[in-house]
């Protein structure tokens, strides 16, 4: 009867988050509140079980890397970079959108991509208004390099998160299995998107001039500050990959960093703070809690056996199934909660396997089908949502299917060379 309860409250949830009805942090507020009422779930495990309550250290990563980059926001570095890309590309349309993408999948896999896209996707609209052209194409070709390079690191989508303290794998990890296919498939979108929007190139000379005028210098408002910040990013990156040698934990990493930053910024605290994204803190936190009710009522065990059962020794089958179906699942809902509720379910999996490589293989299988499925359709990730959000308060609306119309193939295409990298360096 209470795994029922589980996973009723579970789906009613999910459905609410999927269909974007209700705002999904009051839907997981409401959830987790009703797990921990009908007792789905011993109050102690929410705040004290490394396995069966809320990761802290998925929430102290994210609030750490938040406030770093809330304070080098205030630089202007990453206005610098945009008008310097526009003024580069000297207004050519494919030029342009070559370098916003860049820009955006090269920042992501350090600065995540839901906060490079907030960053980034203002800038392309102003930029888009100067030369008179649509800022849309732009936009979603920013949100799909945005989760294609957000795959390549532990930090640069929150799916990875998830699995990382998961399974354990550091950010090295991430480093060494993702960052290869990641490169290949962002170079081949890169070619990929001269055919894909070549509808939506325009080109107005006259408006060209506006462009260049700009002074990218000038956006850098504290050059000082920028200094410091970027020692203070480049040491926080460089613990990370250290992660396996300094055994210190990325979340502890972050918050560390973050300190750091804040007393050489010499930053107002309040004005930092508000830079944090706590409706997201929040939602993880809930997040974890639903899953938790899952876990502790037996639902997702009785999942992990029969997904045991089904694929019995074939672990290529199992990668094939987790990197697709993930694929498939992650691109109708958001991938962060079902990251979260299949986590456990391939933990499962990854302790029948043999050795520990075909064990990681499932996990890099799972890895890329999530991330990758984030650029299925417009609320497949927290990075479109969001960047949605920004284009239609700026007057350049997105709807549904316009990205999805692009993200359904680049997820196609994308996930077909991860699946050939799969095979290839792990099972071949």
């Amino acid at each position: 009867m209470s795994a029922a309860l589980a996973l009723a409250i579970f789906v009613a949830a999910y459905f609410f988050i999927a269909t974007e009805k209700v705002n999904k942090v009051k839907v997981t507020l409401v959830a987790a509140g009703a797990m921990a009422v009908f007792a789905l779930i011993p109050g102690s495990d929410v705040f004290f079980s490394e396995h069966e309550g809320i990761d802290w250290n998925v929430i102290f990563l994210l609030l750490g890397m938040m406030i770093i980059v809330g304070i080098i926001k205030q630089t202007g570095l990453f206005d610098y970079l945009a008008i310097w890309a526009a003024k580069k590309s000297k207004g050519r349309p494919y030029r342009l959108m070559v370098m916003l993408m860049a820009i955006t999948a090269v920042a992501s896999p350090f600065l995540d991509n839901v906060t490079t896209i907030m960053l980034v996707v203002p800038v392309t609209v102003v930029i888009c208004d100067r030369l008179n052209i649509p800022a849309q194409p732009y936009i979603i070709a920013e949100i799909l390099a945005s989760n294609i390079g957000g795959a390549a690191t532990l930090i640069g989508d929150p799916p990875n998160i998830i699995i990382g303290s998961r399974a354990g794998l550091s950010f090295n990890d991430f480093l060494i299995h993702m960052a290869p296919i990641v490169v290949v498939v962002f170079a081949l979108f890169v070619v990929f998107t001269r055919v894909l929007f070549r509808k939506s190139f325009e080109y107005h000379p006259e408006r060209v001039a506006a462009v260049m005028a700009l002074n990218e210098r000038r956006a850098i408002t504290d050059p000082a500050l920028l200094r410091r910040c970027l020692i203070v990013l480049g040491l926080v990156v460089v613990a990370f990959s250290l992660h396996t040698v300094l055994h210190i934990e990325p979340s502890i990493v972050a918050l560390v960093g973050a300190g750091v930053m804040m007393l050489v910024s010499r930053a107002n605290t309040s004005d930092v703070l508000e830079e944090v994204e706590w409706p997201t803190l929040v939602f993880f936190m809930a997040l974890f809690v639903m899953v938790a009710g899952l876990m502790h009522t037996g639902v997702i065990a009785a999942i992990g056996t029969w997904a045991i059962d089904t694929f019995g020794n074939d672990y290529f089958s199992a990668a094939t199934a987790l990197l697709f179906g993930s694929g498939v699942l992650g691109a109708f809902f958001d991938n962060i909660p079902y990251v979260a509720t299949m986590a456990p379910i391939v933990e499962g999996l990854v302790a029948q396997a043999p050795d520990p490589a075909t064990g990681q293989a499932l996990w890099w299988a799972f890895a890329l089908g999530a991330d990758f499925g984030g650029n299925g359709t417009a609320v497949a990730a927290s990075a479109n949502v969001v960047a949605i959000g920004i284009a239609a308060r700026s007057g350049h609306r997105v709807s549904f299917w316009q990205f999805t119309k692009y993200g359904i193939v680049v997820t196609v295409l994308s996930m077909i060379l991860a699946w050939i990298y799969v095979w290839l360096r792990y099972f071949m």
